[in-house]
């Protein structure tokens, strides 16, 4: 176990280039097909696209066990909405992985007999499921930063007097949701992770749900977002302080 961690971790960066070639061959395809390109030109984009996500799959060998061992982590999280989002997250994690697996040994010709389509929406299906609880996740330690951040400032309008008024109820919801608005920009800028994990997850949402067909885009539109979650990705392994934690 320890082993297939280790690889993975080291496996992580290439797995993520891997990943945003692909997407960016994806936006490529589908520009080229707005275009009016040649079925030939095409073809060897689609061509590519699909080598690079086979590569992927094969980087991503055993990376089911880091997942395991993630979940294993958030186990003694002290806090509990954080323990359930983590755990049910990283198993989700895993079960995507462990399918994905399975799928790169199917398509490599290890296992002809395996019905691909089934067993590429069960995938997708715990990649959703992981990605709501990452957003969750999310969720919850933005609720957090702004519930202090909001108790900090009127701690400090009420030592200054300063105590903003509206006149008319109108008044008094737009001024409301421009403070609400300028607190949450601040709780972001002051909390690259936060931000960055947070646009990630929501770039990546739209990948499962356009491929079991509950929110249907276009090929390009899944490729951008793929792509700019990936570029987000490599930045927090580029950087490390900017990955949320735990």
């Amino acid at each position: 176990m320890d082993a297939w961690v280790r690889f993975s971790a080291q496996s992580q960066a290439k797995e993520r280039l891997f990943r945003a070639a692909q997407y960016a061959c994806a936006v490529a395809a589908d520009a080229l097909r707005r275009s009016g390109a040649s079925a030939e030109a095409l073809a060897r984009v689609r061509q590519l696209e699909a080598h690079l996500s086979l590569g992927r799959k094969l980087v991503r060998l055993g990376s089911w066990a880091e997942a395991l061992e993630a979940a294993k982590r958030g186990i003694h999280q002290p806090d509990a909405v954080l323990r359930f989002c983590l755990t049910l997250g990283h198993l989700n994690r895993a079960l995507f992985c462990a399918c994905d697996n399975v799928l790169w040994a199917a398509r490599t010709g290890l296992l002809p007999a395996l019905d691909q389509d089934k067993w590429g929406q069960r995938s997708f299906r715990y990649y959703l499921f992981a990605i709501v609880l990452n957003l969750s996740r999310d969720a919850y330690e933005l609720r957090i930063l702004l519930e202090r951040e909001a108790s900090g400032k009127r701690a400090k309008s009420a030592e200054n007097g300063r105590q903003p008024r509206a006149d008319t109820r109108f008044q008094q919801l737009s001024l409301k949701l421009q403070i609400q608005l300028r607190l949450l920009l601040r709780v972001l800028q002051n909390n690259p992770p936060l931000l960055l994990d947070l646009l990630k997850n929501a770039c990546d949402i739209f990948i499962p749900l356009d491929k079991l067909g509950l929110y249907k885009t276009s090929p390009g539109f899944v490729g951008l977002c793929g792509l700019t979650s990936s570029i987000l990705s490599i930045l927090t392994i580029l950087h490390p302080w900017l990955k949320l934690k735990p």
